[in-house]
C-alpha cells in the first residue's frame, strides 16, 4: 500500500480502535432551533428528491457549517446524484426510515450535496474515500469534523450488517460514541488526514520534455488491457471511456492505416464501438447509450443514461467512421444525436443531464425497479409483433426465460426479462426472414417502432432536467461535429441553440455559472465548465465558421487562465481560489467518464495557437501537458485525452483553408471531402469568415487573403501556413489529404 494510503487508512481506523471497553456517555447535544429538512427550495433535482426525508438535511453552505461548530457536532455528508440507483436504495432503506433519521438528527449535522452541482466538494471527499477504502462511488457517505476535515467514509451502507459491511444504524451509533468519548484524537487524526490529502493533491514535479515513447507506452498499455473477444479494456463491469477510443483512433491515424500499430489501434477501437452499439449498452429501440455494462459482453447495462456519455460517444463514433468508413459507426452517432434531440433537449435549447435507471413497473403503483422501462418478456413481444415475433426474437436474442448472462443479475431483478441485443448481422437476418437484406432491415425497423410506441406508454424514468455548462459544452461538440460529418442541418441548429442559451443565461459579468434549473444556479463554473465549453465553441466555429464562437471561446480562455491556472506548477486547478469551504484545490489527473479539465484545456490551447499563430498559447499547452508528465510516464493510459494533446505537441499541425461562397455547391463539395477524412491535428478555416476575425492573429489574417481562383471554390492545404498548390476539384483535394 502506498505511504499516503497507509497514513489515511490508519487515520480512519481511529474509530474502529476506540472505546472497546465500557461505553461512556456522549456529550449531550443542544437542540438546534428550527431543526427541519431544508432542501425543499433547492434547484437540484437530487436535493429536492430528499426534501421529504425525516432527516434534517441542509444544503452545503455556511449555515450548516456554523450549526456544526455551534453544537460541536460532526457532519454527516451524503453525496450523490438524482439518477443514481444505489442512492435511491440507501434513501429508501435509511434516509426515509424514522428510526435511522432520529439517530442522524440527534448526533450529526446532515448535509446533502449533488455531485453534479459541486464536483469540487465531491472530488475532495472522493479522494479521501478512495484512499482509505480502496474504492469509491455513490452514494458517498463521509463524516467530517465541524472544520470539514474527513475522519471516516465509505459509499453505500446497508440498513443492517450484511455484504461484509456494517449496518448504517450501528455505524452511526459507533461514530456517535467515538465522537463523545475520544473527540480530541479524532480531530487530531482528521487534521493529519487533510494534510496528507493536500500533500498528494499536486501531481509530482517533473523536469524535461516528454518523448514520443510515452505515446507508445500508452498504446501498449491499452493493448495489454484489451479484451480481444468482446472489446473494451476490462472484464466486468465495462465502462465506455470514450477518451481511450479517441486516443486509439488518433494513434492509428498518425501511425498510418497500413502500419501494424495503426491497424491494431483502429481494430481495437472499432471492435469495441461496434460491440457496444450492438449490445445492451445501446438502447436498441430509442437510441442513446446506458452508463456501463455489468458483464463482459456489453449485454446487461446499468440502465441510466448520462449526457456526457452520449456526447463523447458520438464524437468517438464519428471519428471511427471518418477513419474506417464504417457505416454502423455513422448510424450509431446519428441515432444518439437523434435521441438527445428528442429526449434530453430543453425548450430553452440547453441539454438535460441524465435519465434514471429505475422506473415504476406500472402507472399508479409504487413498485419500481432498475431497467423496468427498457426490458421485455418474450410474451410481450409476441403480443405486439404477432407473426413477426419469432424473427425479431432471433435477431435480438430474446429468450422465454430471459436473456441475462450468468452472473449479470445477482439480485434476480431481470428474471424472465430480456435486454435487447443485436446478435444477427443484416445478412444473417435476411437469411432467417427469407427476404432481401433491405426488406429484412425494413421489417426489423417496423418491429422496433411498434415496440418503441408500446414502451412510450410505460412510466418514464425520472429525467434530471438541470442543465450543466460542462456537459452542454461536450454536447455542443457532438452536435457540431455531427453536422460536419453527417451533414444534417438540424444538428447545427441544436449546437447553436445550446451555445446561445449558455451565453445568454450562464455567462454573466465575465464568469460562467455551473448550472441552470428554473433559473441560473448560484455556484460559479469550474475549470471543466470552461474547458468543455471552449472545446464545444471551437468545434462549432469549424462547423459554421461564425467568428462569434471563436471570439467568445477566447474570452472564456482568458477567464479560465485567470481563475484556474497554476502559475507555479502548470495545468489547471479544478476550482477557483477563495472558497474557504473547499479545503484543498485539486487538480484532476485522470481522464475517466469525463476527461480532466487540463487534458481538454491543453488541446484547446493548441487549437487556439493554430488559429491565431500565438506562441504563448502553444507554450501554455506545453506547460499543461508537462505538469502531468510524471503521471503520463508512470501510467499513461490513465490520461488518454492528455495523450492526444501530447501527440498534438509532437506532430506538425495542418491548416486547411477553403475559399468560396459557403452556400455554393462547389464550396460544399470541398468541405465534404475534408470532413469525411479523419484529420487529427488539423484546423479548418473559411477564407471569408477569417476575414472577419483577422484582427485575432497573423494566421487568420493570412487565411483571409487566400482567394477563390477563377471564381471557383479553392482549397489550400498548409503546414505552418506554408501551403501546397491550391486545388479546386474534390478529387484533387482528396488525393492531397491522403499524402
Amino acid at each position: 500500500m502506498p505511504p499516503l494510503a497507509s497514513r489515511l487508512v490508519a487515520s480512519a481506523l481511529v474509530l474502529l480502535s476506540t472505546q472497546r471497553g465500557a461505553a461512556q456517555e456522549a456529550t449531550p447535544n443542544v437542540p438546534f432551533q428550527g431543526d427541519r429538512n431544508l432542501l425543499a427550495h433547492e434547484k437540484s433535482p437530487y436535493l429536492v428528491q430528499h426534501a421529504t426525508n425525516p432527516v434534517h438535511w441542509m444544503p452545503w453552505g455556511e449555515a450548516a457549517f456554523e450549526k456544526a461548530r455551534t453544537q460541536n457536532k460532526p457532519i454527516f455528508l451524503s453525496i450523490g446524484y438524482s439518477t443514481c440507483h444505489w442512492c435511491h436504495v440507501m434513501a429508501h432503506e435509511s434516509f426515509e426510515d424514522e428510526a435511522t433519521a432520529a439517530l442522524l438528527n440527534q448526533s450529526f449535522v446532515c448535509i446533502k450535496v449533488d455531485r453534479e452541482e459541486r464536483p469540487d466538494v465531491d472530488r475532495l471527499y472522493m479522494s479521501y474515500v478512495q484512499a482509505t477504502t480502496g474504492s469509491g462511488g455513490w452514494p458517498m457517505s463521509v463524516w467530517l469534523t465541524p472544520d470539514l476535515h474527513p475522519f471516516f467514509g465509505g459509499t453505500y451502507f446497508p440498513p443492517a450488517d450484511r455484504f461484509n459491511r456494517p449496518g448504517f444504524p450501528s455505524l452511526l451509533k459507533r461514530i456517535t460514541e467515538a465522537w463523545g468519548t475520544d473527540r480530541p484524537r479524532i480531530v487530531e487524526s482528521a487534521a493529519a488526514t487533510l494534510a496528507s490529502l493536500a500533500e498528494s493533491a499536486q501531481p509530482p514535479a517533473r523536469s524535461g520534455a516528454l518523448s514520443g515513447a510515452v505515446l507508445e507506452a500508452g498504446f501498449q498499455s491499452l493493448v495489454q488491457q484489451y479484451d480481444a473477444e468482446h472489446g473494451g479494456f476490462a472484464k466486468a463491469p465495462k465502462f465506455p471511456r470514450p477518451a481511450t477510443l479517441s486516443f486509439l483512433l488518433q494513434h492509428a491515424s498518425l501511425a498510418g492505416a497500413q502500419a501494424q500499430d495503426g491497424k491494431i489501434a483502429a481494430g481495437m477501437a472499432l471492435h469495441t464501438l461496434r460491440n457496444m452499439y450492438l449490445g445492451g449498452m445501446h438502447d436498441q429501440l430509442g437510441g442513446g447509450f446506458h452508463r456501463y455494462s455489468v458483464d463482459r459482453l456489453w449485454h446487461v447495462p446499468h440502465y441510466e443514461k448520462m449526457l456526457y456519455d452520449q456526447a463523447q460517444l458520438v464524437c468517438a463514433y464519428l471519428e471511427a467512421h471518418q477513419l474506417t468508413g464504417d457505416a454502423l459507426c455513422a448510424e450509431a452517432a446519428r441515432s444518439t444525436l437523434d435521441y438527445v434531440a428528442r429526449e434530453m433537449t430543453d425548450p430553452t435549447g440547453g441539454f438535460h443531464s441524465a435519465e434514471d435507471a429505475d422506473s415504476l413497473f406500472a402507472h399508479g403503483k409504487p413498485e419500481h425497479g432498475e431497467g423496468a422501462y427498457y426490458v421485455w418478456t418474450s410474451g410481450e413481444i409476441d403480443s405486439l409483433l404477432g407473426t413477426h415475433s419469432t424473427f425479431f426474437k432471433q435477431v435480438y436474442a430474446v429468450e422465454p426465460e430471459g436473456n441475462s448472462p450468468a452472473g449479470s443479475d445477482p439480485h434476480g431483478e431481470l428474471k424472465g426479462k430480456n435486454t435487447l441485443v443485436r446478435r444477427r448481422s443484416p445478412a444473417e437476418a435476411a437469411a432467417i426472414s427469407a427476404l432481401e437484406e433491405t426488406a429484412s432491415e425494413a421489417l426489423l425497423f417496423n418491429c422496433r417502432e411498434k415496440l418503441l410506441a408500446a414502451r412510450a406508454q410505460r412510466p418514464h424514468p425520472h429525467r434530471d432536467d438541470k442543465i450543466l455548462t460542462a456537459w452542454n459544452g461536450l454536447m455542443i461538440s457532438a452536435f457540431a461535429r455531427g453536422y460536419a460529418v453527417l451533414g444534417q442541418e438540424a444538428y447545427l441548429t441544436a449546437a447553436r441553440n445550446a451555445a446561445l442559451f449558455v451565453q445568454s443565461t450562464l455567462w454573466k459579468n465575465d464568469t460562467l455559472r455551473r448550472s441552470y434549473r428554473k433559473g441560473p444556479g448560484e455556484v460559479p463554473g469550474f475549470s471543466e465548465d470552461y474547458a468543455f465549453l471552449i472545446q464545444g465553441l471551437l468545434d462549432l466555429f469549424e462547423a459554421d465558421f461564425q467568428p462569434q464562437w471563436l471570439l467568445w471561446a477566447l474570452d472564456l480562455q482568458r477567464v479560465q487562465d485567470r481563475l484556474f491556472w497554476d502559475a507555479s506548477g502548470g495545468g489547471y486547478f479544478s476550482s477557483a481560489a477563495g472558497d474557504a469551504a473547499v479545503l484543498i484545490r485539486m487538480k484532476e489527473d485522470h481522464d475517466g467518464a469525463e476527461p480532466a479539465a487540463s487534458s481538454v484545456a491543453a488541446r484547446n490551447l493548441q487549437r487556439f495557437a493554430e488559429f491565431t499563430g500565438r506562441a504563448d498559447l502553444r507554450e501554455r499547452a506545453s506547460k499543461t501537458v508537462q505538469a502531468f508528465g510524471a503521471v503520463l510516464e508512470r501510467a499513461p493510459a490513465a490520461l488518454p485525452q492528455m495523450l492526444q494533446s501530447l501527440g498534438g505537441l509532437q506532430t506538425p499541425w495542418r491548416q486547411i483553408v477553403i475559399a468560396g461562397d459557403l452556400s455554393a455547391p462547389d464550396t460544399r463539395a470541398l468541405l465534404a471531402v475534408v470532413r469525411r477524412a479523419h484529420l487529427p491535428n488539423t484546423i479548418l478555416l473559411h477564407a471569408g469568415s477569417a476575414s472577419r476575425t483577422k484582427q485575432l492573429g497573423e494566421r487568420l489574417d493570412a487565411a483571409s487573403q487566400m482567394p477563390a481562383l477563377g471564381g471557383r471554390a479553392t482549397a489550400y492545404v498548409c503546414k505552418d501556413f506554408t501551403c501546397q498548390a491550391p486545388v479546386c476539384e474534390p478529387e484533387a483535394l482528396e488525393a492531397l489529404l491522403k499524402k
